[in-house]
C-alpha cells in the first residue's frame, strides 16, 4: 500500500511540474506577444540558471525570461565553472545556426571541395564584393588544407541588384564552379535564368543576421563577419569541426 500511495504522490508532482512548465511557456510567450506581435518563437525551455528560461528565436536569437513573463532579458549568459568563463548563448546560437545551414542540401550551393576535406566553410557571397572576390582567390589555398567551401547566394544589394542577377546567372549555369570563377575574377558570366536558390538564400543569411559579404559559417554555426586570410580561416575552420 505504501508503494502505492508513493507512486501517486510521484505522478501528482510529475503532474504538476509538467503544468508549471506550460503556464511559464504560455505567460513568457504572452509577455513576448505584447513586445512584437507575431515574435517568431522557436521553442521555450528552462535555462541552466534556475528559475530562468530560455527563448530560442527563429534564426538562433536567444532570449531569457522569468517563469511568470513579466522579465525578459536579452543579452549573453555566461557560466562560470572550473576557473573558465562559456558564453552559453553563443553556443545555442551557433548550434540553432549550423542546424539551418546543414538542412540546406549541397546541390542548392556551389561547392569547391578538396578530395577528402576536413573540415568545410559555408560563405554567403556577392559576386561584387571585393573581400569576396580576394577570398575566393584564396579557395585553391583552402582546399589544399583540407577546407572545402561552400558557396550561399547574399546580393547585398537587394534581389533588384546587379550582384543578385549575377549571382542568378551562376546558379543557373550548366558548370558553377566556372561561372563563379569568372564572376569573381569580374569577368562577364552570360545571363541565365531557371528556378534557383538565390532569393530563399539571401532570406536566410538575413534571419541568422548576415549584415554584410563575405559571411563565413564554421562547421559548428559560428559566423565570422569578413575577410580572413586562408591560414587563419582554416586554422578556426579545423578547430570548430
Amino acid at each position: 500500500m505504501r508503494v502505492i500511495r508513493l507512486f501517486a504522490a510521484a505522478t501528482i508532482g510529475l503532474a504538476s511540474t509538467v503544468t508549471l512548465a506550460a503556464d511559464a511557456e504560455q505567460a513568457i510567450r504572452d509577455s513576448l506577444q505584447l513586445i512584437q506581435p507575431g515574435m517568431p518563437i522557436e521553442a521555450i525551455a528552462e535555462s541552466p540558471m534556475d528559475g530562468v528560461y530560455q527563448v530560442q528565436l527563429k534564426g538562433g536569437r536567444q532570449l531569457y525570461a522569468s517563469a511568470d513573463g513579466q522579465f525578459v532579458i536579452q543579452g549573453y549568459m555566461f557560466q562560470f565553472k572550473d576557473g573558465q568563463a562559456t558564453n552559453l548563448t553563443e553556443q545555442a546560437q551557433s548550434r540553432s545556426v549550423a542546424r539551418m545551414i546543414e538542412a540546406v542540401p549541397a546541390s542548392k550551393m556551389v561547392v569547391f571541395a578538396p578530395e577528402k576535406p576536413k573540415t568545410h566553410i559555408t560563405v554567403f557571397t556577392d559576386t561584387d564584393c571585393g573581400y569576396c572576390q580576394k577570398l575566393h582567390s584564396e579557395v585553391p589555398e583552402l582546399n589544399r588544407l583540407g577546407v572545402e567551401v561552400r558557396y550561399m547566394a547574399f546580393p547585398r544589394q537587394g534581389m533588384a541588384s546587379h550582384g543578385a542577377n549575377t549571382l542568378t546567372s551562376v546558379w543557373c549555369a550548366k558548370d558553377r564552379q566556372a561561372a563563379m570563377d569568372k564572376a569573381k575574377a569580374r569577368e562577364d558570366v552570360p545571363a541565365a535564368s531557371c528556378d534557383n536558390p538565390v532569393a530563399e538564400q539571401y532570406e536566410l543569411g538575413q534571419l541568422i543576421g548576415v549584415q554584410g559579404t563575405p559571411a563565413i559559417i564554421l562547421a559548428d554555426g559560428q559566423i565570422i563577419p569578413g575577410y580572413q586570410p586562408a591560414p587563419q580561416l582554416a586554422a578556426l575552420a579545423l578547430q570548430a569541426e
